[in-house]
């Protein structure tokens, strides 16, 4: 998978290259206050794409935050893809959070399903059936599946995603990230034992949303 030993998402290159250009030709003209303002906009799109080293749990029953940001939604919910009850967690993504993407729990690509859709504020509950959204089903070695799916919001315009049916991912190994803010869903069997609360902050590849068996 892509950006494995990046410190930067290969995905902000051309916007932080843009930038430092713009930057570049302010300062050339003297234009000091703008040359301030493009520099620090650079900065942040560096920071936005950000991609740092996480240390994933071993444990193999355990199933971690694909996305840094907010727990904003748990309980019951129809999964749409598979038409089966389970059981949703959401995790909305700031423009201050991490944006690279991690698998939930090792296991195999059984399919993928790509929505096209509206930009609603991931925050509406409305933007789970009606914004774009990228989506895996993964199947782990003891034949349990989740689905985990990209939802686009308000200022997200492009959603990414490196895995391909068929695909082997390991926990906490990175494919894909949404570019600007958005919400991450993951559905995990009725029975999973859940370790996170509404509120809780998350740490992609690290904090342990919950176990299946």
């Amino acid at each position: 998978m892509r950006n494995e030993n990046t410190p930067i998402a290969v995905e902000g290159y051309p916007f932080i290259g843009a930038a430092a250009f713009v930057t570049l030709v302010f300062a050339l003209l003297s234009w000091k206050l703008l040359t301030v303002v493009a520099l620090a906009v650079t900065l942040f799109i560096a920071f936005f794409f950000r991609n740092p080293e996480r240390v994933t749990p071993e444990d193999e029953n355990a199933v971690v935050a694909p996305a840094d940001g907010r727990v904003i939604y748990l309980g019951p919910s129809r999964e749409e893809h598979l038409q089966e009850e389970m059981l949703k967690i959401s995790i909305f993504m700031s423009v201050f959070n991490v944006h690279v993407n991690r698998a939930p729990l090792s296991g195999r690509v059984l399919d993928t399903f790509y929505r096209h859709g509206k930009f609603l504020d991931v925050r509406d509950e409305r933007a789970t059936f009606e914004n774009e959204q990228q989506g895996l089903v993964l199947e782990n070695a003891g034949g349990k599946r989740i689905v985990v799916v990209q939802v686009a919001g308000l200022i997200a315009r492009r959603i990414v995603c490196y895995a391909r049916k068929g695909d082997t991912l390991k926990r906490g190994e990175r494919y894909g990230l949404i570019r600007f803010g958005s919400r991450l869903d993951v559905y995990l069997p009725k029975d999973a034992v859940v370790k996170v609360a509404v509120g809780d902050k998350t740490v992609a590849g690290e904090t342990v949303l919950g176990y299946v068996s």
